[in-house]
């Protein structure tokens, strides 16, 4: 590691201000950035840890009767009290090991946007509204290639926003070693439209599979995806599986969401 300067602010005003620096970085739970600095693939001198900001924790509904989740909220608590959005809670539990679970912020998982990551699908799998320091973005606008957001500097995830579904699933085809999605498929449904998001898979990130949520809307059934599929053209290839593997996995494992959702 190296020398830099640490800040923990209390309230989302002070974050935002100490990000103002030159070379400043939001640190959530550390997950991620924390392993990127020991190998120095990213030297920020200034760390602005936003755990102690009350303001962006905790998990609760809203007026409208959508499931609001703050930024700086574990992993583990969302497994705890997202019990109004079952498929929510269950992602949340199979997400990496308990250390990581305990650290882990919904918010750092999202601004990084790792193309594996799970909790990009639950978002744009239920259509959720991300909450910033400055503006409300729809899940549609705000994920925009792999490790990009439409985040703008200094800009900070205060909450996340989840209509709840009729009935949803998350099911994760794990990397043994990371615990990372190899792929993972989100399905919602909801009164007048299913939708469908595949994590895991493309080198452009989580992405909409809407051949198969037209199909799903008319019949909610693991059926209506059969003979459906995905291109390998731009899906991921590693020592863990090919474009191709990866592309029938997806059809693979969005029929089993289905069917453990219906």
């Amino acid at each position: 590691m190296y020398n830099f300067d640490f800040v923990r602010p209390s309230s989302v005003k002070d974050a935002v201000d100490a990000l103002g620096a030159e070379e400043a970085q939001a640190l959530g739970g550390g997950q991620t950035l924390i392993p990127t600095m020991k190998q120095r693939l990213a030297m920020p001198a200034k760390l602005v840890s936003l755990t102690g900001i009350a303001e962006l924790q905790g998990v609760g509904r809203d007026d409208s009767g959508a499931l609001v989740i703050g930024g700086a909220t574990t992993h583990a608590t969302v497994e705890r009290e997202a019990g109004d959005y079952p498929a929510l809670a269950e992602l949340a539990h199979h997400i990496g090991d308990p250390a990581v679970r305990n650290r882990g912020t919904i918010g750092g998982s999202l601004a990084n946007n790792d193309p594996s990551a799970c909790y990009p699908a639950a978002v744009l799998g239920t259509g959720a509204t991300v909450v910033t320091s400055n503006r409300e973005i729809a899940a549609d606008d705000f994920f925009e290639g792999m490790f990009t957001t439409a985040l703008e500097d200094g800009e900070i995830i205060t909450a996340v926003r989840f209509p709840i579904p009729q009935v949803a699933n998350y099911q994760k085809f794990e990397q043994p070693a990371s615990r990372f999605a190899l792929v993972g498929v989100f399905v919602a449904k909801f009164s007048d439209a299913v939708r469908v998001a595949v994590t895991g898979a493309s080198e452009e990130g989580v992405f909409r599979w809407s051949e198969a949520e037209a199909a799903l809307s008319s019949e909610f059934t693991p059926s209506a995806v059969e003979g459906l599929g995905v291109s390998p053209d731009g899906m991921i290839s590693d020592l863990h599986g090919s474009a191709a593997y990866r592309a029938h996995l997806v059809g693979v494992l969005t029929k089993r969401a289905v069917a453990a959702a219906g």
